[in-house]
């Protein structure tokens, strides 16, 4: 069974994802269709675990 994640490592999470985000977007030399996706999947790989791991808390 996986523990629960605290608010800290949440508050980690969020932050390093919005950092990734930042210089994918800031050093793209073209915003496309495919940077676009690949954003929003890894916006689902880290907000969909952390969303399950505050509803069983």
């Amino acid at each position: 069974m996986k523990r629960k994640l605290s608010k800290t490592q949440i508050v980690c999470i969020i932050l390093l994802w919005v950092a990734l985000c930042y210089l994918v977007l800031v050093n793209a030399k073209q915003i496309d269709g495919p940077t676009i996706v690949m954003l929003l999947i890894s916006g689902g790989f880290v907000f969909i675990p952390v969303y399950k791991s505050l509803k069983k808390g």
